[in-house]
Order: C-alpha cells, then structure tokens, then sequence
C-alpha cells in the first residue's frame, strides 16, 4: 500500500477500504482475555531478564572498580600520565586530519580504511560504517596511520568512549573524532590502559573536573595527555589485565545467555499472536495456549 520511495506513507482512504477478519465482539474479547493473561507472565519475565542483563554488567563494573583498582597496593604504584608512557617518537598521541586536509567528498568505496566514533562507541573495537580513501590520498596523511595495540579514545559526539586497535587491523587512519595513542608497550600495555581510562576510580574523577558538560563535550587531546595514571610494573599489568580478560569473558557468555532468553520470551509472544489472529486460539485450547506459555517461559 506504501508506493512512497524517499518517506514511506500509507494513503488514508486506502487504508480505511483494507479487509480484515473481524470475529463477533465476545471472540475478541475472549482472545483479548487470552493474550492478556499470556502476556503478563511474558512481558514479567522480559522485564526480570532485562533487569538481570543490566545488573550483570554493573556487577563488571563494580569488581572493576573496586576490586582490580581498589586494591591497597596502588599506594605504591608510581603516579605517571598518559604522556609519560606514550612511545618517544613524534605524533605518538595524535588525532585525525582536520578540515580541508580531508573532506567527505574524498571518501571511496574501495581502499584504505578510516576509523570514526562508530568504530570504538561500545568500548570494543568494532567495523561500523565503510569509510576509505585512496592509496594517494593515505600517502598525504599517513602520519594519521593506526597500529595494532594503539588506543583509541572518542573526543567529538559520543566522547570518552575507548578501543584498542586489534591485531588484524589493515592499513588504516583515524578520523579528527579519535586521540590515537601509541604506547610504549616495555612502560604500559593496551589492555591496562584501556581498562584504567574507562573504570578507574583517579581516571574518571580527572576526566569529570577536566572536561567539559555532563557528556564529556570538552575533551580533548590535552585533557588525555595529563591524565594522571597509576601505574604498576608490566608483571603486575599483565596480570591485571589477564584479569579483566576473564571476567570480561565471563560477562560476555552470561549476557549471552540473558539475549537468548530474550529471544525466545519475544517468539513465544510472536507464537501466541500468530494463533490468536489465525484463528487456532480457540476455547478448547485456551487453556493448554496458557499452560503452554507458562511452560516456555520457564524454558527460557
């Protein structure tokens, strides 16, 4: 009925002609009675679920912050900065081109890749939008260059979101959206910073005084720069972020679980309402419809 390209719309006398299969009242009100009754043990179920999704993700939170960075022993741990650890060589704390140096005009659909925020909003390196450019326009801006185990932090739109750059990147730049950092990885290691720049405690009370506006809008390559880090012996990095790895794994197979449950609560909704308006939601099976649904919501 929506013959609209650009804005889809549905023609109001069109719609008022479209059949439906309208049972007597006292059907619809028994089927309504039905769902309602389906529904309420569904949607308590989702909602419980839900509740549990959030607090298993707090609970990394929370472990993070004070038992991995609460621990006594940082009173001993060198106090240091960003700037301080970051390789001895030019641009080793860098954004992206700014201005005309690359214009969204210039962007291709083939060839070197540019990283934006939607590569590191969820704090996870992920592929968002395609975006590159051409071998010839990457040798004018090939000081942007990101590396395998360099940080990326956001500072415009979504800001203080962090990844580390994976292993398997391909040649690729950063957008003026990201302070890339290249550490000196013998003084302090990516997944330490990446875990310290996000949870700890010092980090975020810096980052809150410093920046700008209740969603960071004020942070910037400078901001990083002196961000005070306590910082202990690469041993004990290590073992830190061994650590994280292994929590963040188990939160990881525990939301797992939590989406699958998710999913099976709405398709055993979408089940009912597939019987109710077929036709086969009828009073000889209402009953076992109820008991039917309460079987798979335990299920799940």
């Amino acid at each position: 009925m929506s013959r609209s390209v650009n804005q889809a719309n549905i023609n109001g006398t069109k719609l008022k002609g479209y059949p439906i299969p309208l049972p007597p009242l006292v059907e619809q009100k028994r089927i309504v009675a039905i769902l309602d009754e389906a529904f309420e043990g569904i949607d308590r179920a989702i909602a419980n679920t839900e509740k549990n999704l959030a607090n298993a993700r707090e609970l990394f939170v929370s472990i993070l912050c004070t038992t991995i960075f609460g621990d006594s022993d940082q009173g001993n741990w060198p106090l240091t900065t960003v700037a301080d650890v970051a390789l001895a060589k030019k641009g080793s704390i860098r954004t992206g081109p700014f201005g005309s140096q690359l214009l969204h005009s210039e962007f291709v659909d083939e060839g070197i890749a540019v990283l934006g925020i939607d590569n590191a909003v969820e704090n996870e390196f992920k592929w968002g939008k395609k975006r590159f450019i051409t071998p010839e326009k990457f040798r004018q801006l090939s000081r942007y260059q990101v590396n395998p185990g360099d940080v990326l932090i956001t500072i415009m739109g979504t800001c203080g979101r962090c990844v580390i750059v994976p292993d398997d990147i391909p040649l690729a730049i950063n957008t003026k959206h990201l302070c890339c950092i290249t550490l000196d990885q013998a003084k302090c290691l990516p997944g330490f910073l990446h875990a310290y720049f996000l949870y700890h405690p010092l980090a975020q009370k810096f980052l809150t005084e410093k920046a700008k506006g209740s969603i960071m809008s004020g942070l910037n390559m400078d901001i990083i720069k002196r961000l005070p880090l306590r910082l202990p012996s690469i041993s004990n990095q290590q073992i830190i972020v061994e650590k994280i790895n292994s929590l963040s794994q188990d939160i990881r197979n525990l939301e797992a679980i939590y989406q699958q449950k998710l999913a099976a609560l709405n398709e055993l909704k979408q089940s009912i309402l597939q019987k109710a308006f077929t036709g086969e939601l009828t009073a000889e099976n209402a009953n076992q419809t109820i008991k039917t649904t309460k079987e798979g919501i335990a299920a799940a």
